[in-house]
């Protein structure tokens, strides 16, 4: 009987180092995904913005004119690291249990929510007219571990008007 000839396999060192070439930097460049952070919410408040408020609005008998509300409450990182551009989503109802804010579940942004229980505050327009009181379910949080909209400049995580609410 004849035997073929054994092939030896042989390691060629420069194909795989050229696919290694062409791979490594597609791996490192790769965005690393955002992942979704949900926190909790607290000690929610609905009210009519202060009447020293700049977005304060005097009622006005037309329609198109809207009211201010201050949301506020409390929410909870339980993570050890800073969880970025942060949404807040509540159903806000009128006197009659209709929807204030139509198609629309999220209220606004809080920015970036350090680790730990901090305070938070959102204005919303209301369409003027709305029967009241008003109320909220289902307020709850959600960011990401990585920034995922553009970032503004170094503390500027909430608008101007934002920040003067936080503060009263």
């Amino acid at each position: 009987m004849s035997r073929l000839p054994r092939r030896r396999f042989r390691f060629r060192p420069l194909p795989a180092l050229l696919a290694l070439a062409l791979l490594l930097p597609a791996l490192l460049l790769a965005p690393v995904p955002a992942w979704a952070a949900d926190l909790s919410v607290s000690e929610v408040t609905l009210e009519p913005c202060p009447a020293a408020d700049v977005a304060a609005q005097p009622d006005r008998s037309r329609a198109s004119g809207a009211r201010c509300y201050a949301l506020r409450g409390m929410v909870e990182n339980p993570g050890r690291r800073t969880v970025f551009d942060t949404d807040v989503y509540a159903r806000i109802l009128d006197a009659s249990g209709e929807p204030v804010l139509q198609n629309r579940s999220r209220v606004g942004t809080i920015g970036d929510v350090e680790p730990g229980r901090s305070g938070f505050a959102l204005r919303l327009a209301v369409p003027a007219g709305t029967p009241g009181p008003l109320s909220f379910h289902s307020v709850r949080a959600r960011g990401f571990n990585a920034p995922v909209r553009t970032r503004a400049g170094e503390g500027e995580d909430l608008l101007p008007l934002e920040q003067a609410l936080a503060a009263q």
